[in-house]
């Protein structure tokens, strides 16, 4: 049949449709396979088939462009809308043309026919249609107010804010799911039963994962660190650098990185160095009995007073913390800003330094610990020393 004669046949189905006579589902089979009749050189199938997916990907690339003038001109619902139901032609054009193309339309009414779906249940099939593109719009729209609502504020971080939106899609999409199943007169009180004692079996089974995963609700949350934070769990200690509603993971301070279960890491003492953006550091140094110990306080807290490694505010201090064994301790306490493990050691190697140079040019020495051996007196040493006898006792 030429394309004098498919005309014809789309004629037909749609004096079919118009006048209600079950009849065009035969005049659209017939108008669909046509298409087999134009197109009869197999390669020339073929290529008509990848340009009608070419098709379909053209026009959700296009459609994915043009989407922020769309939401510009006609507003975000209808240029959702718009976007749906031109998506959704895209589809049947396309499919209708591949169908067609290998002559297979009648398998395809065939397999329709044989569904559990009758003519009565037209507007339940209608209802459905749009309950999933209302839902589907839905979801959009709760995206982009979560999105324009959440940015505003500090109190969510990226991955709370992807995580609020993927519930609220659970949400969504699971109450559109009841609505239809409802709308079909399916009983719901039998998958509920059912997925009350799969929920009881899968959470015997998985009760570590699922302990894992209310932990990571949690940790999310509560927000004890956040990507990029310096922490410290156990003796782990490095950054975050994902935190996933199963894991934690660190990167140490060797390149290594290590993946904590969020239960564990809930279990454990959680030390944040970064919380604040600064981390109080403290290096110790003993100074010699014999020396002035105000004065020696004075020159330590003058050599780090111009150092550029470390913060003026708060000011850095100098305390004397004990006697030690050899010498008097004192604790020079200073602060560091966006603390990192560079920063840290960069800021401790340049305190250490200014203290010892200061104490060698002012002559305060810095002894290490010494020991001394010896006896407490004479003791004498008996001349003869008796045997003892072979059962142990005196002779």
């Amino acid at each position: 049949m030429s394309d004098v004669g498919v005309r014809p046949t789309l004629a037909d189905v749609t004096v079919s449709l118009q006048s209600g006579d079950g009849s065009w589902v035969t005049a659209l089979v017939e108008a669909v396979n046509s298409i087999a009749d134009v197109v009869q050189s197999p390669v020339l199938r073929v290529v008509v088939t990848v340009a009608a997916v070419a098709f379909l990907a053209a026009i959700g690339y296009v459609t994915n462009r043009v989407q922020g003038e769309l939401r510009e001109r006609f507003g975000n619902t209808v240029a959702d809308l718009l976007t749906v139901l031109l998506i959704g032609a895209a589809v049947f054009a396309s499919a209708a043309v591949v169908v067609g193309v290998w002559s297979t339309a009648d398998e395809v009414a065939t397999a329709m026919e044989n569904l559990p779906v009758t003519t009565d249940d037209t507007d339940k099939v209608l209802i459905s249609v749009v309950l999933v593109l209302l839902t589907h719009i839905l979801s959009r729209l709760v995206k982009r107010v979560l999105e324009d609502y959440l940015a505003t504020t500090e109190a969510f971080s990226d991955h709370q804010r992807r995580l609020t939106y993927r519930l609220s899609q659970v949400v969504l999409w699971t109450g559109a799911a009841i609505v239809a199943l409802g709308i079909w007169n399916v009983e719901l009180t039998g998958l509920l039963v059912g997925a009350g004692f799969a929920g009881i079996v899968i959470g015997m089974a998985a009760r570590q994962t699922l302990g894992a995963v209310l932990a990571g609700f949690v940790l999310m949350f509560s927000r004890p660190f956040e990507i990029g934070d310096w922490i410290q769990i156990g003796d782990v200690e490095g950054i975050v650098t994902d935190i996933s509603i199963f894991n934690t993971r660190i990167q140490t301070f060797d390149g290594e990185y290590v993946m904590f279960p969020n239960d564990v890491v809930s279990g454990q003492q959680i030390t944040n160095r970064s919380r604040k953006g600064r981390l109080r550091l403290e290096v110790e140094v003993g100074v010699d009995y014999d020396a002035d110990v105000e004065e020696a306080v004075e020159i330590a807290a003058e050599a780090i007073d111009d150092l550029d490694t470390i913060l003026t505010v708060p000011t850095p201090q100098v305390v004397v913390k004990r006697f030690g064994d050899s010498a008097v301790v004192l604790g020079i306490r200073f602060w560091i800003d966006n603390p990192s493990a560079r920063r840290k050691w960069r800021a401790r190697t340049a305190v250490v330094t200014a203290v010892k140079e200061a104490f060698d040019e002012a002559g305060v020495s810095i002894p290490f610990p010494q020991r001394t051996f010896g006896a407490r007196g004479d003791v004498d040493v008996p001349e003869t020393v008796a045997e003892p006898t072979p059962d142990g006792g005196e002779e």
